[in-house]
């Protein structure tokens, strides 16, 4: 064991990044050569006044990065160094998307999907577009480097509900719903905090998280949602930095968190201090009458929201309200993981809110979503599955002896595309639902839509689960 100590420089960071700094570049310099044991946690710790904790994260992050192994009842050792090929760098090995096909083949039945159902917003849009190149021209022909109170103005109306408003001033508008997430993963943790996410989610923003150099938790939920007692054992056990949460129509499972559950985890947050993330992408379509996490915790929620599921999935647009004296700093890092959002498409998404127009839409997008989630409740009759009378999707429970996967290949197999169960599922998990999340927005009549799920109830009323084809 070597008898190295650290040198940390007060006043720069955090000091576990400090220890992990100082050790790669002791590792890179020949300080600590390979092979060499680096102290107890509880002996450094003790040598250089620092918590363990401490400590401990500095060594994870390091063995993140590949420069140390270590084993329980051995202790941490640096790795053989490995100089890199000169010819041609090694691909990262991760996947970096999920189950669903890249390319979508003609002619089939896009059940995977769940942007806003095309009720001719473009019309409104063309006459706005128009409006805009006329009176901006400059601005659409240069970079965006403005923040325009409009923009804040349309955000705040946009996220309002349930008698409440977020200040226009707190407003940081983004490239849609998914580079607000990042953005604001970027101002508030560092590379090797925690990030917590309930089981099954929108699990692009895990795989994001984790491309980022965060690491995802997951919260293995007893009930199948969160409940405020999974997220305290989570908290004390884990202590994550930030948490993701659909609380207004969840992402698969069509649940909405009762109001009770939101204050416990609001007072559970404030205990472990740890950062919220409201995504309420779908509560856009459900105007609920529950109370946000941004209303009871302003100080330490973002509640983030966009036009994708009630207006148009095209022009990319979203807004963030952000707790006090942090949107400047979301507002940069959304400026550093996107590029910052085009003019044109921002411009167009506030005067769509601003004029009203955007409600319009919202109010026919959601008929023909309650007339879509009608007629699937119709066609499933006798089947389990979860949904609500304003949900784009549905959360089909799948009959013995179907998988979730094996369906989705023999769903396919005659043209039509769902989901399943592993597209939402943030990390890797023993617990299998046996279900499939099931769109109904893309197709573009009733009729169509009405075929899929013929296709789909026919399958599983069928007893080819077991076919080899489907594998």
């Amino acid at each position: 064991m070597t008898n190295w100590l650290p040198n940390l420089e007060p006043g720069k960071g955090p000091l576990y990044l400090q220890l992990a700094e100082r050790i790669e570049s002791d590792i890179a310099e020949g300080v600590l050569a390979p092979g060499t044991k680096l102290p107890p946690q509880r002996n450094l710790a003790f040598d250089i006044g620092v918590t363990i904790g401490t400590v401990g994260r500095a060594y994870n992050l390091i063995r993140e990065r590949g420069l140390v192994s270590g084993e329980v009842g051995r202790g941490t050792y640096v790795t053989e160094r490995r100089e890199p090929a000169l010819e041609q760098p090694s691909p990262r090995t991760e996947t970096f998307g999920g189950t669903r096909n890249q390319a979508v083949e003609p002619g089939r039945i896009r059940l995977d999907s769940t942007a806003a159902i095309d009720v001719g917003q473009s019309e409104a849009m063309a006459g706005l577009l128009a409006g805009i190149t006329k009176q901006y021209p400059s601005e659409v022909a240069s970079y965006c480097r403005t923040l325009p109170a409009s923009w804040q103005a349309a955000g705040s109306r946009w996220l309002s509900a349930a008698g409440w408003a977020p200040e226009p001033a707190s407003i940081v508008p983004t490239l849609g719903a998914h580079s607000a997430i990042l953005a604001i993963i970027a101002a508030v943790t560092v590379p090797g905090d925690r990030i917590a996410f309930e089981e099954l989610t929108y699990c692009s923003a895990a795989r994001s998280a984790n491309l980022m150099g965060r690491r995802s938790i997951i919260i293995h939920a007893e009930s199948g949602s969160l409940t405020p007692g999974d997220f305290e054992r989570h908290c004390a056990q884990q202590h994550p930095k930030l948490v993701f949460l659909m609380p207004s129509l969840h992402n698969p499972t069509a649940a909405t968190m009762p109001e009770d559950d939101r204050r416990a985890i609001v007072d559970i947050a404030r205990r472990y201090n740890v950062w919220l993330i409201e995504d309420e992408i779908y509560g856009s379509l459900t105007r609920h009458d529950h109370v946000n996490l941004a209303e009871l915790a302003p100080e330490r929620t973002f509640h983030i929201g966009g036009l994708s599921k009630s207006v148009a999935a095209g022009i990319r647009s979203g807004w963030v309200a952000c707790p006090p004296h942090l949107s400047a700093r979301v507002l940069t890092a959304h400026k550093m993981v996107s590029g910052g959002v085009p003019f044109m498409m921002m411009e167009l998404s506030a005067q769509l809110v601003n004029t009203g127009e955007a409600d319009s839409i919202r109010n026919e997008v959601c008929a023909e979503v309650n007339a879509r989630e009608a007629l699937a409740r119709s066609v499933f009759t006798g089947m389990e599955f979860a949904s609500q009378p304003h949900s784009p999707f549905l959360w089909m429970k799948l009959p013995d002896p179907w998988l979730s996967g094996t369906f989705k290949n023999a769903a396919l197999n005659e043209g039509v595309m769902i989901d399943d169960e592993d597209e939402f599922k943030a990390g890797r998990s023993e617990k299998v639902f046996h279900r499939v999340r099931v769109g109904l927005t893309v197709p573009t009549t009733r009729q169509e839509l009405g075929q899929g799920l013929s296709v789909l109830r026919r399958l599983m009323e069928s007893d080819n689960a077991s076919y080899d084809s489907y594998s």
